[in-house]
């Protein structure tokens, strides 16, 4: 889908394609968004973790888990910002540990975090941050597929090359 074939001379694409070529651009979002949200809750615990062994928190992880999981703000209270509800059931991905993401968020480092040093702390934050910048980067080219294929159905509707009545007569 990042390739630049995927949405090139967009306009000679039947409609059919295109409009499966829309729905895949919102599915694999929907993966992306799965695996940064799995990434962040990682971070966010690695860095509190962090926090703690620097004595900048008196919590335990287990008590400060409900905040973290959330989003919370001890702070001000408030709760950071979600752009995008998730759905409850995590979507369907391909066959897990083939991926590099796959490779980082099978990483079970959680279950022995009291015995990991400070270094290899610091290591598998870099880890996660670099993981996420990626899944961010293909993420953002997802969009801009999106939004060329969306521009695209946009204008043959308005010039009357596609109807909305195509898509309620049955397949």
């Amino acid at each position: 889908m990042l390739d630049p074939d995927f949405v090139a001379d967009v306009e000679q694409v039947p409609l059919d394609e295109l409009r499966a070529r829309r729905k895949l651009c919102d599915e694999l979002d929907t993966e992306l968004s799965y695996y940064r949200r799995l990434l962040h809750g990682r971070m966010d615990l690695l860095a509190f973790e962090m926090r703690r062994r620097a004595g900048d928190e008196v919590r335990s992880l287990i008590e400060a888990l409900p905040e973290i999981l959330t989003g919370s703000d001890a702070d001000s209270g408030q709760r950071a910002a979600v752009p995008k509800a998730l759905p409850i059931d995590p979507p369907e991905t391909p066959q897990t540990g083939r991926r590099s993401v796959d490779r980082v968020l099978g990483d079970d480092f959680l279950t022995h975090l009291p015995g990991i040093a400070d270094d290899e702390l610091e290591d598998i934050q870099a880890t996660l941050t670099e993981m996420e910048r990626e899944v961010s980067r293909q993420r953002r080219g997802v969009y801009e597929a999106h939004e060329l294929i969306h521009a695209e159905l946009i204008r043959r509707y308005r010039e009357g090359l596609a109807t909305v009545d195509e898509l309620l007569q049955p397949g």
